[in-house]
């Protein structure tokens, strides 16, 4: 299916509404669909909160329960864990700056601990747009640089509210429960609020 070019920000996430409307979803159809809008800060700069101790998720808009849509704004050297996608889809669009993103092979289930180590590490700028499940594997996302931000737009199918991170020494998972948001719709929630 080709693309339309140069959808604005709200026809994207209308576009991606009348996606999800629909009882399957085509994984290149959502890459297509992320992939028509062309990054403009002045779109998606309200929901670009940066924290200086961690990044932050900030939900731009709850799918109807079928996605969750949401900016991750990465302060420079800011990093995510090794994570899992507790079995959704996970399509990823870097908005400014520059990401890293490290791919992960599940680890062994054989009781031992075992270092982990990426089997790909890949850089990728402005309107680039990825992919990932739990089929492919695991990752971790990085704003490797030292100075500048980054922002990146997420979209969850379905959505979810825990997974699992990794320890990259011993290959052992820990359940990440109750996963927050840092704002919603623009607006910085209080830290009691943050509960999805």
């Amino acid at each position: 299916m080709e693309a339309k070019k140069g959808r604005s920000f709200e026809e994207m996430i209308g576009a991606l509404h009348e996606a999800f409307a629909a009882d399957a979803i085509e994984i290149e159809n959502i890459e297509d669909i992320l992939n028509s809008y062309r990054s403009d800060k002045a779109d998606w700069a309200k929901f670009a909160h940066l924290d200086a101790h961690r990044y932050t998720r900030n939900l731009v808009d709850d799918g109807n329960g079928k996605f969750n849509l949401m900016l991750l704004a990465w302060n420079n050297g800011q990093a995510s864990s090794i994570h899992d996608h507790a079995g959704a889809h996970c399509f990823m669009k870097i908005l400014g700056g520059s990401l890293e993103q490290e791919l992960y092979d599940p680890p062994k289930d054989d009781g031992e601990m075992h270092e982990m180590e990426p089997v790909s590490v890949t850089d990728h700028g402005t309107d680039a747009c990825l992919y990932i499940s739990d089929q492919i594997g695991l990752h971790r996302v990085s704003n490797t640089s030292h100075s500048e931000p980054a922002f990146s737009l997420h979209l969850y199918s379905p959505p979810y509210k825990s997974c699992h991170a990794f320890d990259e020494r011993t290959g052992r998972a820990m359940l990440l429960g109750n996963l927050t948001f840092y704002s919603k719709g623009g607006v910085k929630l209080e830290p009691l609020q943050r509960a999805m």
